[in-house]
């Protein structure tokens, strides 16, 4: 009797890994690159509805100034003004930011908080530029958001931003040293020469320097976020915007994270942090609750008095 044929992945099988894994890539390029833009309802919006992206240029040279030198450029790092942003569904408008006004100024590390729904990645997404206001301005870092093309956004967000998300959005196939290079790469400002160093330096900084060479796949959730931590600060950004990141992580890990912002912010980088953590009024200096798309309450939350 002939042996059986040796079991091997059908062909289709192998050909929708591919493309699954590209996908995963150019989302994620994408989003590094500054590209977005993207206009959906939030994730939160009614079923079917879609959601938000879940969250050119020139850049400083790494030196050895970086973590004591302050990030101050203007006043306010965030001044949004009436500010509605509306998805149009097969069921009517859903108005997922309604008339919200705000502002941030240089230095302060702020959490927004609130139930699902609520609004607060879609205040994410307008901040970072991702997405834009159906009406109101959108005033961050020295931008007016809603008159920039999707070239001036791209170049703007690159300038002064950088984003942290939930699920770590670390490419896979790469290290973890060539993920917190990326950044550099799509600047092209960096020199070549530079930029392994200064990546190093950075997963030093966030305490995951011995984690360089290895795929993100082999580091613990908590690892993972300060790799991507690292990799929001490439381009030494005076501006922070993380949407849930302590969100997958283990409350001790997710404690270790947010001390991590705190630390951030004592260099002056402005800090805004999308969470449901209860207690993260310990941590920052101010908080935000949300509700239906409108601010309901803005405290001081080391003070505990109304901002």
């Amino acid at each position: 009797m002939a042996d059986p044929p040796p079991f091997s992945t059908p062909r289709w099988v192998m050909i929708v890994g591919i493309i699954a894994l590209v996908l995963v890539l150019l989302f994620v390029i994408l989003m590094l690159a500054g590209g977005g833009g993207g206009h959906g309802p939030s994730r939160h919006t009614p079923s079917g509805a879609g959601g938000p992206t879940r969250l050119s240029n020139q850049f400083p040279p790494f030196s050895s100034e970086f973590y004591s030198r302050r990030h101050y450029t203007v006043e306010h790092a965030i001044q949004v003004s009436d500010v509605v942003k509306k998805y149009p569904l097969a069921a009517g408008e859903f108005i997922a930011v309604d008339h919200l006004s705000l502002d941030i100024a240089q230095g302060e590390f702020v959490a927004v908080v609130g139930r699902s729904g609520s609004g607060k990645t879609t205040l994410l997404n307008l901040l970072a530029g991702i997405d834009r206001p159906t009406s109101g301005t959108v005033p961050v870092a020295g931008a007016d958001l809603g008159s920039l093309s999707e070239d001036g956004l791209a170049a703007w967000r690159g300038r002064n931003v950088g984003l942290v998300f939930q699920f770590f959005q670390l490419l896979p196939t790469l290290t973890v040293v060539e993920n917190v290079m990326l950044p550099m790469d799509f600047a092209k400002k960096i020199p070549v020469a530079e930029r392994r160093d200064r990546a190093q330096q950075l997963l030093e900084r966030v305490g995951v320097g011995d984690q360089a060479e290895k795929l993100p796949a082999t580091l613990s959730g908590g690892q993972q976020q300060r790799a991507a931590i690292a990799r929001a600060l490439a381009n030494d950004p005076p501006l922070l915007l993380a949407d849930e990141p302590t969100g997958n992580l283990d409350s001790t890990t997710a404690d270790a994270v947010l001390q991590l912002f705190a630390d951030l912010n004592t260099e002056g980088r402005t800090i805004v942090v999308v969470t449901h953590e209860r207690d993260i009024r310990s941590i920052v200096g101010r908080e935000i609750s949300l509700m239906d798309g409108r601010v309901v309450t803005d405290e001081s939350a080391l003070a505990g008095v109304l901002a």
